[in-house]
């Protein structure tokens, strides 16, 4: 019985290390072996042997391997995996794997992110955020960009123009600015902290255009013609992909292009394409002086090759090409951002006005899935954080000087959980970008974190404007020019929907793509059944195996552990969270594998079941991002609630998506002791308790270095009539009267002051020597500024004149408001 006892265990040991066949058939034969050496031949030895050797010559015999088990697997699999078209491999094959690859894997390789750089600015980037961006952030009125003018105002144009924003990423030798991705996001989220209209206008250009397009694919004479003039904002460029019928779904593409050849500004016989389309939701497509437009191109006459059905092209058109017909604008809910249809018909344009020139033809798709994966990867996620830092600093110190009961709202119990949601969140959404920016510009194209950086910071900062929302009550639904969060909740739904809708992002392309971009091996197999390619299929297949095999032995090993004896970075505040992403890493790997082996090609279907592992990975990623953040900032101390609230949050979610997958799964017989060895000992993870709650929205209600940290990088003013500014002004005033509002509060309790109006209070103690006159000027100065933080604007009946702005000076002396 020890006999089969050390067998067992050096099979798991085996499997556990992943060793290879030949390994493993070496080691259960000697210990085969030294058994029959000590004990007489006996049946049961006899059984071994043969076991042993009917299973162990065919693994470690290549050709009867092949023939008897990877060959019928070959033709299975085959068989099952869904056709694949031509615009779903485009967008598998765009980018490459980076973190989420490790994650994946069961076994992260923390090398790979304690090496990564910190996101850092070069002194030209500094300068241009301290200088023109905070020019134009002073120079933005988000009131009267979206109430009155629906535009950004002339000279806030020209400043574009002039200083080169839409410039930013191209190289210095085209006249643009030539600036890190990091700097693109610092630009962006700063400039949203000010105004939304005027950050999509800026970004546009450097994300969602041919500018992009131009520089990875473009010809030399387009790139020469072109970039030029796009960085000094001569041409506005927009780019038509999205049409009535073809959104998310790119080959139901309408658009139509056909080689011919036709007469071109007096020329004849000029081969070109003759265009027709319909495209709306077009971001800049109403002043757009140049088009980038996606087509399906086809070639009936085989001017250009031998293929009749060439693909999704994309190229650059100027908007005053005949034929051309832009319509009307869009209402984006209430911002300003230009955006509208365009169509086309029968327009005529040269094949060179192909991007890339007709070598470029059919690649459409695939130039898009490489170049506009910037706008999910930098611009929608400053976007979002910068929304989310801007609600952060504001709603914290809107609930510092806000009272209710004689105290501030801050400090009551159910005001401190949505508080601390925000700053945990916030923390989260900064670490992500700030960590992926790096890795962006360290040379990295992960398309997959792309998704999940669109997918998750957008719906963080939905609930974070909600949570702010749900704080200032009244005031933030009573619309006007100093409520600072009104056109923000407005906007959340535009920057979830652009870029693929939120839902498909989730449940297509984080998981649809990530099982088999990040997967260790199957984008290979698939490519062997593909090419038909039985000898390298064997190899995987049995690497895969391996991979299956180890995964079962680590997820038992760690959940029975809790991961004490893996070996993590960190230090005693985040060694715990690192064994927690290195435990669910291995349960995820595990489950995703049975996933596939079971559903196989159907679970491209199943999109709440992929969903739910969308999420499980996409709090990995998050998790991982706020330990490397939080090193990057020097783990400072005074950061540590915000680490601690965001790693068992983000794993606590991971957990709990990993359990929900776990309910749903198919072949239940196998799946509850598949969950007996991912989960052991119970659920590990548990969310923030009451405690730390507290302590993450504390953050908040002070003037405090962590609080700055958690806010840095948005525009922040000090005047009085700003929508923001006065809250800024109350703040530091209010916190700077705290300790002699403390005096006033204990007399009052002491029964030493009357209970009067504010002004005979504050006169009773002054005259009482409870509080010195510098105290009553501080305590006057705050209530005074309190007072103005706290009003809402009020317009005419019929609202169409300007707010009513003064307040009877008698309602502010009482303290009514």
């Amino acid at each position: 019985m020890s006999w089969i006892f050390a067998l067992v265990i050096f099979i798991v040991l085996l499997s556990y290390y992943n060793a290879p066949i030949r390994w493993i058939t070496a080691e259960i034969g000697l210990l085969l072996g030294s058994y029959t050496v000590i004990n007489p031949l006996t049946s049961v030895s006899i059984s071994l042997w043969c076991g042993f050797l009917l299973l162990f010559i065919p693994l470690n015999s290549p050709v009867l391997r092949q023939q008897l088990i990877s060959r019928p697997i070959f033709k299975w699999m085959k068989n099952a995996l869904p056709p694949m078209s031509k615009t779903e491999r485009e967008a598998l094959e765009a980018g490459n794997t980076w973190w989420d690859a490790e994650l994946f894997s069961g076994n992260p390789n923390w090398n790979l992110l304690q090496d990564l750089p910190a996101a850092k600015l070069s002194d030209a980037e500094q300068a241009f955020l301290d200088g023109p961006v905070e020019t134009l952030c002073a120079m933005l009125n988000d009131w009267d960009i979206t109430e009155y003018r629906k535009d950004l105002p002339p000279e806030i144009w020209a400043y574009i123009r002039q200083q080169k924003f839409c410039g930013i990423i191209i190289p210095k030798r085209y006249g643009g600015l030539e600036f890190s991705d990091t700097a693109h996001s610092e630009i962006v989220m700063k400039i949203s902290s000010r105004s939304t209209t005027a950050a999509v206008s800026v970004m546009v250009p450097n994300s969602l255009g041919p500018a992009k397009l131009l520089l990875n694919y473009g010809t030399t004479q387009q790139k020469d013609y072109y970039l030029p003039r796009l960085a000094g904002g001569e041409e506005i460029p927009a780019f038509a992909l999205t049409g009535p019928d073809a959104g998310s779904d790119a080959g139901a593409m309408p658009d139509t292009g056909i080689i011919c050849y036709g007469s071109f500004q007096g020329r004849d016989q000029v081969l070109g394409i003759r265009l027709n389309w319909e495209k709306r939701y077009i971001t800049l497509g109403p002043i757009a002086t140049v088009l980038g437009l996606a087509f399906k191109l086809h070639d009936p006459d085989r001017l250009i090759g031998d293929k009749a059905h060439i693909g999704i092209t994309v190229a650059l058109i100027p908007t005053n090409t005949p034929g051309i017909a832009i319509g009307r604008r869009h209402d984006p809910l209430g911002s300003a951002f230009q955006n509208g249809p365009n169509w086309g018909k029968d327009v005529f344009i040269p094949v060179d006005w192909i991007i890339g020139g007709v070598e470029q033809a059919g690649n459409g798709w695939k130039m898009l899935m490489q170049s506009l994966a910037t706008g999910r990867a930098i611009s929608l996620p400053a976007l979002s954080v910068g929304a989310a830092k801007f609600t952060c600093r504001n709603t914290g110190a809107y609930a510092r000087i806000r009272k209710q009961f004689k105290q501030p709202i801050g400090e009551f119990e159910g005001i401190e959980e949505p508080l601390a949601r925000i700053a945990g969140e916030t923390y989260i959404l900064d670490a992500a970008r700030t960590v992926t920016n790096a890795a962006l510009d360290n040379g990295e194209k992960p398309a997959v974190i792309s998704a999940i950086l669109k997918y998750e910071l957008t719906e963080r900062m939905r609930r974070i404007i909600n949570d702010g929302m749900d704080i200032q009550g009244g005031s933030a639904i009573c619309m006007g020019p100093h409520n600072y969060l009104g056109r923000l909740y407005q906007v959340i739904p535009v920057s979830i929907t652009v870029e693929g809708a939120n839902i498909l992002t989730r449940t297509m392309m984080i998981f649809g793509q990530g099982a088999i971009r990040c997967h260790p091996y199957l984008q290979q197999e698939m490519a062997a059944l593909q090419q038909n390619d039985l000898q390298q299929f064997d190899k995987l297949l049995f690497r895969h195996i391996g991979f299956f095999a180890h995964n079962k032995i680590a997820c038992l090993w760690l959940g029975l552990s809790n991961a004490r004896c893996q070996d993590v970075p960190g230090d005693s505040n985040t060694r715990r969270y690192y064994r927690h992403i290195a435990r669910l890493s291995a349960g995820f790997a595990l489950i995703a594998d049975f996933a596939l082996l079971t559903l196989g090609g159907t679970l491209k279907r199943k999109e709440r079941l992929s969903g739910r592992f969308a999420d499980v990975l996409s709090n990995l990623y998050l998790c991982s991002c706020v330990l490397k953040h939080y090193e990057n900032q020097g783990c400072h101390e005074d950061d540590l609630p915000l680490l601690h609230w965001a790693c068992r949050h983000t794993l606590y979610r991971a957990q709990q998506s990993l359990l929900a997958v776990l309910l749903i799964l198919p072949f239940r017989l196998l799946v509850w002791p598949l969950r007996r060895l991912v989960f052991p000992l119970g659920k590990p993870c548990s969310p923030p308790d009451e405690r730390l709650i507290h302590q993450t929205a504390a953050l908040l209600l002070d003037d405090t270095p962590a609080r700055d940290r958690l806010t840095r990088g948005i525009y922040i003013n000090t005047d009085a009539d700003d929508a923001t500014g006065r809250i800024e002004v109350a703040f530091k005033a209010v916190l700077a009267a705290a300790p002699a509002d403390s005096k006033l509060r204990l007399a009052k309790k002491q029964n030493l002051l009357a209970q009067k109006d504010w002004p005979a209070m504050l006169a009773e103690a002054l005259t009482k020597n409870i509080i010195t006159p510098v105290e009553a000027d501080l305590l006057s100065a705050a209530e005074h500024a309190r007072s103005i933080a706290i009003r809402v604007d009020d317009f005419a009946v019929d609202l169409d004149s300007s707010p009513v702005t003064a307040w009877p000076s008698s309602t502010i002396e009482r303290g009514w408001i």
